[in-house]
């Protein structure tokens, strides 16, 4: 990870009003702080971890994954349900938001019939806003993302029924 993205990575969590981030990879640990006076002040620990560590340090990072399985499985029956509608995802990582500009009417509502090339929702990215248009055709089903809340690349925002 290269301080370019540690530095994108201190702007995202800043501005997504998070009190504290802990990242962990191979060898790199981050904890990202911001100010819970609202100066907008963060501060980043970066720890190098020595290449060579313990077996028994490595085991506690992989003993997560275990947990995370039963989740998956219990997700897999609410995805078969609605395997039949089409899942419109995030493009890009940023700030989602429904309505043009706060005295603006919401782009689309539930049960909204779409088709393609209809702007569905704004996603902040960097001071630029990005209108995200509908690649198929039919009607809103559910709305997946809350207005004004971070979004991450491929997160689902929209579920559309084709028909």
């Amino acid at each position: 990870m290269d301080i370019k993205e540690i530095q994108n990575l201190i702007k995202f969590v800043a501005k997504s009003g998070a009190s504290e981030v802990k990242l962990e990879m191979d060898d790199v640990k981050i904890t990202i702080r911001t100010g819970a006076d609202d100066k907008g002040d963060s501060t980043t620990y970066v720890q190098q971890i020595p290449m060579n560590a313990p077996v028994a340090q490595a085991m506690p990072a992989a003993a997560p994954a275990a947990p995370a399985a039963p989740v998956t499985t219990e997700a897999a029956p609410a995805a078969t349900e609605d395997s039949k509608y089409i899942t419109i995802k995030s493009p890009i990582i940023g700030t989602f938001y429904r309505k043009p500009s706060p005295d603006k009417p919401v782009f689309v509502e539930v049960g909204s019939s779409i088709g393609e090339g209809d702007v569905l929702c704004v996603i902040e990215a960097m001071k630029l806003f990005n209108e995200i248009e509908s690649e198929v055709s039919g009607k809103i089903v559910k709305i997946l993302v809350d207005d004004a809340s971070p979004v991450e690349f491929d997160q689902p925002l929209f579920l559309v029924d084709p028909s």
